[in-house]
């Protein structure tokens, strides 16, 4: 229960009490602890205690036994010694209470139970998984700051008194591209707060309207309570425990031996399938194959893009051309790729939407000129890792668009990596961004063709 200072004697019958009472919670509590009418309803197909990473977690488990799996070695001894430690990696940091913070939603500061002495102290954390990338975390993400609280009851008094542990968060970054927002934030999420089963509190700094809302059902699923904006309520919030900071393994990516221990990316899609309602997990509840091509505009964008589909259709594909505008809503593109077969695209962030497809799916990345290895490590490896069948078509010099400027002589065609050794954005520039394809359909049309047979089907005979 939250809980706001002073105390409120009714010298009323019960039942005008209560009214008021009821009153007053509306209007003093922008941040109720119990769940909003709305939030119940994202989570109906949420249940209490269920198997996570293999450990059954019960509402009688102490909460430093669920923030000691946030942590690893020497860390955990320190957890359970003083109550606070921090997990330090390449990518992200996190650092964990088991004891009551007071976390400063105006400032940002959170006053842990910590001495001066420990290694820990006045700590400043930015709590997106880009670490390493230090322009960003200086310019796009708000730091958070670690205090020691010393006598926590001479610190500044709670505003609102929480009964379930904080978690602070970035929604900064690179938020605003799908492949960011997933690699960065809600798989980081999920790994770090999964186990709680929702019993704790967002706070989302850098909070972006357009990313809570995209991420509702997610965001509600892993948390019981509305997320917190620190914009626009700048108060003392007092919680039993904190984390700040969220894990992050690999790109698009879940190791089960990694902390914490015992995820993998097939749990995370189960998680996505409760989320969102959908049914199918495998593909032999489906019948005829299902394509999905993600169609782009403007960069890397698919030239001939109506031919290609005539000749995915004579193959005996159903498939469905999903245009930008129709990559926005979670919901929509949840259900319309949870009975795809076969998922087309071009290198880009599009194909981060694989996450909803079913188990033994086809993932078709076309490959464009210097973009091999961003097209193996962000989506062809990941795919694998997903339970899904990758197959890649690396398109040859005449089907980009950039020979018809440049000429086949050229290093942009046939030495891509002088061009990002003179940088990564002259790199970007050329095949990211200038770049289209003009695809061969005799040459496109066998690797459909394997993937059909990967899907135990055969092409008909021409």
């Amino acid at each position: 229960m939250e809980k706001a200072p002073g105390s409120l004697v009714l010298r009323a019958t019960p039942f005008i009490g209560l009214l008021l009472l009821c009153l007053l919670y509306t209007v003093d509590f922008e941040f109720n602890v119990t769940p909003s009418d709305q939030w119940n309803k994202l989570r109906t197909n949420w249940s209490g205690n269920s198997v996570e990473g293999g450990t059954q977690i019960k509402d009688e488990d102490p909460l430093y036994l669920l923030l000691k799996r946030l942590v690893e070695g020497e860390s955990q001894t320190q957890l359970e010694a003083t109550g606070f430690a921090c997990d330090s990696k390449i990518h992200t940091e996190v650092c964990v209470s088991s004891r009551p913070v007071r976390i400063d939603t105006l400032t940002m500061k959170v006053y842990a139970p910590f001495s001066q002495g420990m290694p820990q102290a006045n700590r400043t954390i930015h709590p997106y998984a880009r670490k390493d990338d230090k322009s960003l975390m200086n310019t796009s993400v708000t730091p958070v700051q670690i205090l020691p609280a010393g006598n926590i009851t001479l610190s500044p008094p709670c505003q609102y008194t929480h009964n379930v542990t904080a978690v602070i968060f970035s929604s900064g970054g690179f938020a605003g591209n799908i492949f960011h927002e997933f690699n960065e934030v809600i798989i980081p999420l999920f790994l770090t707060t999964r186990h709680f089963q929702s019993r704790l509190q967002f706070i989302l700094t850098d909070f972006r309207p357009d990313f809570v809302a995209k991420y509702k059902r997610i965001l509600s699923h892993l948390s019981s309570y509305e997320v917190i904006n620190p914009a626009s309520n700048g108060s003392m919030h007092c919680f039993p425990g904190a984390v700040v900071g969220l894990h992050f393994h690999d790109l698009l990516a879940i190791s089960t031996t990694n902390v914490p221990e015992g995820y993998s990316m097939l749990d995370f899609k189960q998680f996505l399938r409760e989320s969102y309602n959908i049914k199918i997990q495998d593909l032999s509840q489906t019948e005829k194959p299902v394509l999905v091509l993600v169609s782009r505009q403007g960069s890397r964008m698919f030239l001939n893009e109506d031919q290609m589909v005539t000749m995915m259709r004579e193959l005996g594909f159903s498939v469905v051309v999903a245009k930008p505008d129709m990559m926005g809503n979670l919901d929509e593109v949840a259900e319309m790729l949870n009975p795809c077969s076969v998922l087309v695209g071009a290198h880009g962030a599009g194909l981060t939407n694989q996450v909803f497809l079913p188990e033994g799916a086809v993932l078709v990345q076309v490959v464009g000129l210097g973009l091999e290895w961003v097209s193996d490590n962000y989506f062809g490896g990941p795919g694998i890792g997903m339970g899904l069948n990758y197959v890649e078509y690396k398109i040859e010099p005449e089907e980009s668009s950039l020979i018809s400027i440049y000429g086949r002589d050229h290093p942009v065609i046939f030495d891509p990596s002088s061009m990002y050794s003179q940088g990564y954005e002259v790199g970007r520039a050329l095949y990211l961004i200038e770049q289209k394809f003009n695809i061969d359909l005799v040459r496109f049309r066998k690797t459909l063709v394997k993937a059909l047979g990967l899907l135990g089907r055969s092409a008909p005979s021409v």
